[in-house]
């Protein structure tokens, strides 16, 4: 039984070729998960009081 060569090295850039783009994939969709992360929060009202206006004022 002889090797067939051919369909093993199609076959073996058809496999790397769709890793690299898997990676790629992730890498993009990582990026917008970071970027959303960092940027869905919430601002929260100014409850707190400033401690130095409040100083002055008594």
């Amino acid at each position: 039984m002889d090797v067939n060569w051919i369909v093993i090295g199609i076959v073996a850039v058809l496999v790397i070729i769709l890793i690299v783009l898997t990676i790629r994939k992730n890498q993009k969709e990582k990026k917008k998960l970071t970027d959303l992360l960092n940027n869905d929060f919430k601002k929260e009202a100014e409850d707190e009081v400033d401690f130095e206006d409040s100083v002055d004022e008594k």
